[in-house]
């Protein structure tokens, strides 16, 4: 392992945590509309030195009746905890099937401004077919057109962020001038999906342009990432699954001409944590107890895209109807991250259930448990990091910043201080530059080769 390698943690904030009864044991059960919830969250895992605080998002109401989703616009959240943090990073989840390029563009880049370049977008395509009843759409667009979409849609985004070259900006009140126009670029782009002139209304961002992640499985989604993202995050459930994944993604960026190591691989965690083995598994117990137990079964089986009566609790997953499907508004990464945890160890339907169930990996145990596996993946290259998932914010979190975080920190993986400003810094990328400028300097350079063969 090379001693530069450093250990990445984001923490997953999805609704009041993972765990679906979470929520009742909270004293303001409300807390995803209260503001001083996130910025508890952003706190303790900017005192952790976390890389960053991740939210997902939805644009459809679904389930609402058993448990809280994350319902706060992600830029809108972000904007006001980049008031209440100083170094930690910022990502929101935002759908290429629901948006406009111009428009998200300029929303992660102003919010990019206002932090400091701390910003990161997550990029899905939003398979979930209710949410195309929200936008004036009659019916979903199937998985191939949502990623022929999406990889133009990414395209036009990185140009607009391209758009001002980093010394466009000049600002001379001395002599009133206060942009290059020839450093700004219209990206003039006519693609099958979009035709955006540009360039975008404000300058480049701090940290470049802001960080590009992706988060899915499927085969479109890895293509994507592999061309495009500084970080993917998956769900990854078996060592050695994780270490194909990790190899495979990793050698289709070198593909693209991309190092391998200027991609991030940072799979879902779900550690459940106690000063005990006993003492983790009471607290899991304690919230399970509280479940609808009928609500996730139905939950799963929609996950899967079969039926519920398909499901026996005490049988396995009926694999035939599972492999049978195709069903464009599931996730095939969840479904082969489940089907990999399931045949490896043996389960059933209840296990599964038990294990979240079967999407990102969960660790029921100590803090020196949680250590270790995570230094075992992280050595073993199944991953770079991990997207953390808390059974319930802020306590889960803050055992993992406090009981955790010292002994990565003492196996020398971990940060003990943060060494940078900017999310780039944190996740050691380095900043890009413009594509304009670079074409820019390239043809500044030819110009000056044919005049000295002239």
């Amino acid at each position: 392992m090379s001693a530069a390698r450093t250990l990445h943690l984001n923490t997953n904030i999805t609704g009041t945590g993972r765990h679906p009864a979470g929520w009742r044991t909270l004293d303001n059960p409300k807390s995803i509309i209260d503001l001083g919830f996130f910025t508890t969250i952003a706190q303790i895992a900017e005192r952790g030195k976390l890389d960053a605080v991740f939210l997902s998002d939805a644009v459809a109401l679904r389930g609402h009746a058993h448990g809280p989703a994350q319902s706060l616009e992600p830029t809108v959240l972000l904007t006001a905890l980049a008031g209440v943090t100083r170094h930690v990073g910022l990502i929101g989840t935002a759908s290429t099937t629901f948006n406009d390029p111009f428009n998200l563009a300029r929303r992660f880049a102003s919010v990019d401004h206002l932090s400091a370049g701390r910003v990161a977008w997550n990029a899905v395509t939003t398979y979930d077919p209710e949410a195309a009843a929200n936008f004036s759409i009659a019916e979903s667009p199937d998985k191939q057109a949502r990623y022929a979409r999406a990889e133009e849609f990414v395209e036009v985004v990185l140009k607009l962020w391209d758009s001002w070259e980093d010394n466009a900006l000049i600002a001379d009140r001395a002599s009133g001038r206060y942009a290059d126009p020839a450093r700004v670029h219209a990206i003039a782009h006519a693609g099958r999906h979009f035709q955006v002139r540009g360039p975008l209304n404000l300058p480049r961002s701090p940290q470049g342009r802001p960080v590009l992640v992706q988060a899915g499985g499927s085969e479109a989604g890895v293509a994507l990432a592999a061309r495009h993202a500084d970080a993917v995050f998956t769900a990854q459930t078996t060592f050695e699954g994780a270490q194909d994944f990790y190899r495979d993604i990793k050698a289709r960026a070198v593909a693209h001409g991309r190092h391998p190591d200027h991609l991030l691989v940072l799979p879902g965690l779900y550690p459940v944590i106690g000063g005990t083995l006993a003492e983790a598994r009471r607290r899991k117990a304690d919230m399970d107890a509280l479940l609808d137990r009928g609500a996730e079964l139905a939950k799963f089986a929609g996950a899967l895209g079969i039926d519920a009566a398909a499901l026996q609790l005490d049988a396995p997953l009926p694999y035939d109807l599972i492999d049978k499907g195709d069903r464009t508004d599931v996730s095939r990464g969840f479904i082969r991250s489940t089907v990999l945890l399931a045949r490896g160890e043996n389960l059933t339907v209840r296990d599964l259930l038990d294990r979240n169930p079967g999407a990102h990996r969960m660790i029921v145990g100590t803090p020196e448990t949680i250590a270790d596996d995570i230094e075992r993946w992280f050595a073993g290259r199944a991953a770079d990091g991990f997207n953390l998932n808390a059974d319930v914010f802020p306590s889960g979190l803050a055992d993992f910043v406090d009981h955790v975080v010292p002994l990565l920190q003492r196996k020398g993986i971990f940060r003990r201080e943060y060494e940078g400003t900017t999310l780039r810094d944190h996740y050691g990328l380095a900043r890009p530059s413009s594509r304009y400028a670079d074409a820019a300097t390239s043809a500044v350079a030819d110009a000056d080769a044919l005049g000295a063969v002239s």
